[in-house]
C-alpha cells in the first residue's frame, strides 16, 4: 500500500503544475566518490552527497521511493532515499560489485560481480541476499524489462548476455553479441539492447526466444543505450558522441556530439529528454529526444559515471 501511495504521489507530481515532485537525475561521481542530485527542470545541482567508495553503478526506484548505488573500491552497496541523504541501509559485497538494477515488484536489487561470474540477488528493504545467480565471465550491466519479466546481464569477457526469468531467477538463454558488450538495455516493446564496447557495435536481442535480431553500427567504444521518440541512443565513449538508431529498423539516424568521453545515459519520465554523463568533462548533456538537439549542460562532481539508471521523478531535495 505505501508503494503504491508513493507511486501516485509521483504521478500526481509529474501532472500537476506547481508539485513538489520533477525530474532529477542522481549521478553518481566517480573520481570525487559523491553523489550530484540534478534537477532537471532548473537545470541545476540542487544537492552533492558524499558517497565513499568511488560509486559507479546506480538504480533509482521511484515506487520504492529509493535509490540503490556500488561503490566498487570499497565494495559497498547503499540505499538511499527519495531525496537522498544518509543511507538507510549499506552492507559490503565480497567480490567486484558494480553494475546495479531493481525489480521493484518483487523489491529485488540485482548486484554485478565482476570478478566472480555471478550476480546477488538482494531484498531492497534490508540488503539482506536472498540467490545468488550465475553468469559468463565479468558481469557488468544489468537490466530488468518494462514488465518486470526478464533480467540480463552483459556478459563482457563471455561476448554474451545471460536473460533470466526475472519471476523464478531460471537462466532462460545465453546469447552470443559483440564483442565485450557492457551496457543493456530493454526496450519499451521488450527487446534487449547490448552495447559492445569491443566491436563498436549494438546488438538487439528477442528475450523470449534467445535470437539475435540484428546489430547496429556505432562509433568508438559504445557504452549504453538509451531509447525515446522510436530511437535508441548510444553513448560512445572514444569518439565523445552519441549515435542514434531508428528503434524498429535498426537504421543510422544521426551522431550528435557530446561533452567528453560520455558514458551513462538515460531518459526522461516523459520520454522527451536524453541525459549522457560525461565522465572527463564533468558534465551532463541534455538531448531533446524528438528535434536532436542539445537543450543543456549540467556541471556535475568529478568523474560522472552514472552506469545504469538514473533519471527518476522524485521529491525536490533539500535547500543548500
Amino acid at each position: 500500500m505505501a508503494n503504491s501511495r508513493l507511486l501516485f504521489a509521483v504521478v500526481l507530481g509529474l501532472i500537476m503544475p506547481g508539485g513538489a515532485f520533477a525530474d532529477y537525475a542522481y549521478i553518481t561521481n566517480q573520481s570525487s566518490s559523491d553523489l550530484s542530485v540534478i534537477d532537471l527542470d532548473r537545470m541545476v545541482e540542487s544537492e552533492r552527497i558524499p558517497t565513499p567508495g568511488q560509486p559507479a553503478g546506480i538504480a533509482v526506484a521511484p515506487q520504492l521511493g529509493a535509490v540503490f548505488i556500488v561503490s566498487p573500491e570499497s565494495k559497498m552497496l547503499r540505499r538511499y532515499g527519495m531525496p537522498a541523504g544518509a543511507p538507510e541501509a549499506e552492507r559490503t559485497l565480497d567480490g567486484g560489485p558494480i553494475g546495479v538494477a531493481v525489480d521493484e515488484r518483487r523489491g529485488r536489487v540485482f548486484v554485478s560481480d565482476w570478478y566472480n561470474a555471478r550476480v546477488w540477488v538482494i531484498a531492497a528493504d534490508g540488503l539482506a541476499t536472498l540467490v545468488v545467480l550465475f553468469t559468463g565471465s565479468a558481469p557488468a550491466g544489468l537490466a530488468v524489462s518494462v514488465d518486470g519479466h526478464w533480467l540480463a546481464t552483459a556478459d563482457r569477457d563471455a561476448n554474451q548476455v545471460s536473460i533470466f526469468d526475472a519471476e523464478t531467477l531460471t537462466l532462460r538463454h545465453r546469447v552470443t553479441v559483440g564483442s565485450r558488450p557492457f551496457g543493456v538495455t530493454f526496450s519499451p516493446d521488450g527487446r534487449l539492447f547490448s552495447a559492445d564496447v569491443g566491436s563498436n557495435t549494438v546488438t538487439a536481442v528477442d528475450p523470449v526466444s534467445g535470437r539475435v535480431l540484428g546489430h547496429v553500427a556505432t562509433r568508438e567504444r559504445p557504452y549504453a543505450v538509451a531509447f525515446a521518440s522510436g530511437r535508441g541512443f548510444v553513448t560512445n565513449q572514444y569518439d565523445d558522441s552519441v549515435s542514434v538508431f531508428d528503434a524498429h529498423s535498426l537504421a543510422a539516424v544521426a551522431v550528435i556530439d557530446t561533452g567528453e568521453y560520455p558514458e551513462g545515459i538515460d531518459t526522461s519520465a516523459d520520454g522527451r529528454r536524453i541525459v549522457v554523463a560525461n565522465w572527463f568533462s564533468n558534465s551532463l548533456t541534455v538531448i531533446d529526444s524528438e528535434s536532436l538537439e542539445i537543450i543543456g549542460e549540467i556541471a556535475t562532481g568529478d568523474g560522472p559515471r552514472a552506469f545504469g539508471r538514473f533519471l527518476s521523478a522524485a521529491p525536490a531535495p533539500r535547500s543548500r
